[in-house]
C-alpha cells in the first residue's frame, strides 16, 4: 500500500474539519452554545478529545469556523471572475446561487441563524475568538467593503437607464431588505411557500432589481 500523499492528508483534514463542525453545529442547536461541551462534541464526532484540539482551540472558533465556510459558500458565487465589475448577468447568477443553496440547506441556516440569535453568541464570535471572520480567506470586513463598492456600481449604472427620479441608494438598501427579509422568511416558515411560489418570488426580485 502506497504512502498518502499531501493532498489525500489535507483532503482527510478537511473532511474531518467538516465533521467536527457539523457535529458542533448540532450540540449547540440542541444543547445551546454555553451549554454545549468539546468533550460532547468530540463524542458526537466519533474522534478524542485530544485530537478535537488539533483542530479547534475552543468553541468559538469551531462557531467562526462554521460561519467562515458558510459565508464563503454564499458569496464564493459573487463576481464569479474577480473583475471587480458587477454585470446583469452576474448579479441574477448570484441571487439564484444564493436562494438555491438556501432552499437545498434550509435547516443548516435554520439552525445557524438559531445560535447565532442565543444570547450572548454573537457578542462571543465577535468578540472573544482569536480567529478573523474570512470569505474564500479574505477578511470579512476587507470583502464587505468591496461587495458594497460592487453592488453600489451596479445600482448607479441602472440610473444611468432609468432616468430622473431613480436613487441608486434607495434602491440598493431596498434590493438588500428584500433579499434578507425574504430568506429569513423562509428558512423560519415551514409551509409559507407552497407549490412555485418560492421560484415566483425569485423571479419576481430578479426583474424588479435586475
Amino acid at each position: 500500500m502506497s504512502p498518502r500523499t499531501s493532498q489525500q492528508f489535507e483532503e482527510i483534514r478537511e473532511e474531518r474539519k467538516n465533521l467536527i463542525m457539523n457535529a458542533a453545529l448540532d450540540q449547540f442547536a440542541n444543547v445551546g452554545f454555553h451549554a454545549a461541551t468539546i468533550s460532547q462534541i468530540a463524542k458526537q464526532a466519533g474522534i478524542s478529545k485530544g485530537l478535537m484540539y488539533n483542530y479547534f482551540r475552543s468553541k468559538e472558533e469551531l462557531l467562526a469556523g462554521i460561519i467562515n465556510r458558510s459565508l464563503t459558500e454564499i458569496y464564493g458565487h459573487f463576481d464569479p471572475d474577480h473583475d471587480g465589475y458587477l454585470t446583469e448577468d452576474e448579479f441574477e447568477l448570484f441571487i439564484r446561487k444564493v436562494f438555491d443553496l438556501l432552499k437545498q440547506k434550509r435547516q443548516f441556516w435554520k439552525l445557524l441563524l438559531g445560535i447565532m440569535l442565543q444570547r450572548g453568541v454573537y457578542e462571543n464570535i465577535f468578540g472573544a475568538t482569536t480567529v478573523p471572520l474570512s470569505v474564500s480567506g479574505e477578511p470579512v470586513t476587507q470583502f464587505t467593503e468591496s461587495f458594497t463598492a460592487q453592488m453600489a456600481d451596479y445600482f448607479r449604472r441602472k440610473q444611468e437607464v432609468s432616468g430622473p427620479g431613480y436613487d441608486p441608494v434607495m434602491e440598493m438598501l431596498m434590493f438588500t431588505n428584500t433579499v434578507k427579509g425574504f430568506a429569513i422568511t423562509f428558512i423560519f416558515s415551514d409551509d409559507l411557500y407552497p407549490g412555485d411560489y418560492f421560484e415566483k418570488t425569485i423571479e419576481a426580485i430578479i426583474k424588479t432589481y435586475r
